[in-house]
């Protein structure tokens, strides 16, 4: 059984109250258990190390206690302070050693989508010979695109429609998510590193 969210301490500064509750927008997709186990996929649209905003088409009810599973981030529980529209708030229950690990990855990933990077920096990013592709959803439909540029991890992709935050789609043959919009099309971030011949074979 999950225990109740922990307070903060009581003898925590003001200022170090504002900073641990300020949600940075990170917009990961997740997976998350109500208490009746029916298990639900999700994105976490912005979290702190206390708390975190989810969207999905199955919304808990208020003072519902869960347990979601998000990417880059791990094993989260809480419960659910606030619940409209298609998004939830949940306060997190965690350790004061969980929320500082909560706190790095925060930065993280706020730097990351900062940047508007689909992958990291430490992977090369490179423009093929030949850009033109097509991204394909899981329902099956298809849309023609052209590559900016892609790494191992992660593509930039100029295409006429806009898939949901989160959404997967395929690239060639290359799986991934939506991770952020822009103004010429998406970028995406690829399940699993791509070999680098493969990459090379593009450019």
């Amino acid at each position: 059984m999950l225990s109740a969210p922990n307070a903060p301490h009581p003898n925590e500064t003001n200022s170090s109250e504002e900073r641990k509750f300020h949600r940075v927008a990170i917009s990961v997709q997740g997976r998350f258990m109500r208490a009746d186990h029916s298990e639900h996929d999700c994105i976490v649209d912005s979290m702190s190390p206390f708390d975190a905003v989810i969207t999905c088409a199955a919304r808990p009810d208020t003072g519902e206690r869960i347990v979601a599973y998000v990417d880059y981030i791990g094993r989260i529980e809480g419960k659910v302070t606030q619940a409209n529209g298609r998004s939830f708030t949940i306060s997190l229950n965690a350790t004061d050693r969980k929320r500082d690990k909560l706190s790095a990855q925060l930065t993280w990933l706020a730097n990351k989508h900062e940047l508007g990077l689909p992958e990291d920096r430490r992977h090369e990013r490179v423009s093929p010979s030949n850009p033109v592709s097509e991204i394909r959803l899981d329902d099956g439909r298809r849309y023609p695109c052209r590559i900016i540029d892609l790494s191992v991890s992660g593509a930039a992709v100029e295409i006429d429609v806009r898939p949901a935050f989160g959404t997967m789609v395929v690239l060639g043959n290359m799986r991934g998510r939506v991770v952020r919009h822009f103004q010429e099309g998406i970028a995406m971030e690829f399940m699993t590193l791509q070999p680098e011949d493969t990459i090379d074979q593009l450019s």
